[in-house]
């Protein structure tokens, strides 16, 4: 009976296919406020104005695009690396219907300015309930799924997926402690320094396990099925793993140089992130020698092109991260847009496209195709969106370096050269040149909706029969 089963590729296609549309939602949102710095009168209303649509963006990007491009592959990975159906098939339901519903309540509510001010966390008390009543439901579905797998071992990407899937619980549970004041606003549990420390113990790891063990779980599955190797070395992954976990933890304090958190924590928050080097480039580095025997497949393959570039991106984002905790080179970068720029080449350039890359290679799979409609389409979208990645970052680098050397820079006498408004004005070109990126990479998720609709339009669903044991082998 156990080969007549099939897996559940029902909530797989529905995160898939969403992963696409808040994809542009969320990128959308990017533009129209890199759109409103170039052009001030852009800010039209004061629920459409920039102060109000940055965090709906961080947010859209992160936890509507990243989280669905998440539970889409760990759902899809868990069952086929279990060899089992998903557990309670009812509960996943749940957290695709609350997950979306907790963004709807995100799109109504920051714009309206209810935020509890915290970055990656604004979202008031209310909705934070409902995000643990998901995730918890999430942790019970994938861990069952584990539970009830019918082979001893467990795939290093189920590891990564458990370990970001236990962590961002205990990172939401700590920093959204609050107490209610009205349906609508309530006040940090923490005050003063210990908020701010809580906060980025919360916001660098937000970035170490959503946006990185999340997707390395996705890079261990999508990136071997894809190239048809495997893993470079299964006994790196594993140290890469556990090394990854441990030091993540310790780096959140390099949000705060020059602060009045104590020096000694800075200094340890700088320390760990630059230990965090190493395990970051072996993970790169064994995503990336995955394809050795396999390297002629880049030439015709563009969703390989899609995960080996966003494997490189993670690793220079991952140099620079460190290099960037280190206090005298933050005495430079911090409250800059080379800040955004690291952001963006993480966001964009590691976690966009790993993420597009392991959609590309779903959609077919979940609609019963051999390939998406369009392999041209996929080609074009590749080099959109690494053009539009590398204007958005170089230009975010160069104009954050400026304006770090023009606050710094005084006079014989003491005084400063420039006002804050010149440093404003001659960042102008460069938020210019971001907006076109920006715009690009847009045009690429559009590009993607339009070949995923082509692919859905002539497919059916489908759910692959459950593999019995024996055929791991």
């Amino acid at each position: 009976m156990q080969s007549q089963a099939t897996y559940n590729y029902k909530v797989v296609r529905q995160f898939a296919v969403m992963t696409v549309i808040w994809g542009i939602v969320g990128m959308l949102v990017g533009v129209i406020i890199a759109a409103q710095l170039v052009w001030p009168e852009l800010n039209v209303h004061e629920w459409l104005s920039y102060g109000r649509l940055r965090p709906l963006h961080t947010n859209a990007v992160i936890f509507a695009f990243g989280g669905c491009a998440l539970f889409a592959t760990s759902y899809f990975a868990v069952q086929r690396t279990s060899h089992a159906p998903l557990f309670a098939p009812g509960l996943a339901a749940f957290t695709f219907w609350g997950w979306q519903l907790i963004i709807v309540l995100a799109a109504i509510s920051l714009p309206l300015g209810m935020t509890s001010g915290k970055e990656y966390a604004e979202l008031e008390w209310p909705i934070d309930i409902l995000i643990t009543l998901v995730w918890v439901s999430y942790a019970v579905v994938f861990f069952g799924t584990i539970v009830k797998r019918t082979i001893s071992h467990i795939y290093v990407a189920n590891w990564f997926f458990g370990g970001f899937i236990l962590t961002v619980a205990v990172l939401h549970l700590v920093n959204s402690a609050a107490v209610p004041v009205t349906l609508f606003k309530s006040y940090s549990a923490y005050a003063g320094v210990q908020d701010a420390m809580v906060q980025w113990w919360y916001g660098h790891n937000a970035v170490g396990f959503f946006l990185t063990a999340g997707f390395l779980g996705m890079m261990y599955y999508f990136v071997p099925k894809q190239a048809g190797r495997p893993v470079y070395s299964y006994r790196l992954s594993v140290v890469h793993f556990w090394a990854l976990i441990f030091t993540y933890m310790w780096a959140g304090p390099h949000h705060l140089h020059y602060t009045a958190l104590p020096d000694w924590t800075q200094s340890v928050g700088m320390i760990f992130s630059l230990i965090l080097l190493a395990p970051s480039w072996g993970g790169m580095i064994n995503g990336i020698m995955t394809l050795s025997g396999a390297w002629h497949k880049l030439r015709d393959d563009p969703i390989l092109k899609f995960m080996i570039t966003s494997l490189s991106f993670y690793g220079m984002s991952t140099f620079e991260g460190p290099m960037m905790s280190i206090k005298t080179v933050n005495a430079l970068s911090h409250y800059t847009d080379w800040t955004v720029g690291h952001v963006h080449s993480g966001a964009l350039g590691w976690v966009a496209m790993i993420s597009i890359g392991s959609i590309y290679y779903l959609l077919p799979r979940l609609f019963g195709k051999p390939e998406m409609a369009s392999k041209k389409l996929i080609e074009v979208h590749f080099w959109v969106a690494t053009i539009g990645v590398v204007l958005y970052i170089a230009s975010m680098w160069i104009a954050g370096v400026m304006q770090g050397l023009m606050w710094r820079a005084t006079n014989v006498d003491g005084t400063l050269t420039y006002s804050f408004v010149e440093s404003v004005k001659a960042t102008y070109p460069f938020w210019t040149i971001r907006l076109l990126g920006g715009l690009l990479f847009l045009s690429g998720m559009l590009i993607m909706a339009y070949n995923m609709f082509l692919t859905m339009a002539g497919g059916k669903a489908v759910n692959a029969p459950v593999l019995a044991p024996a055929a791991a082998h």
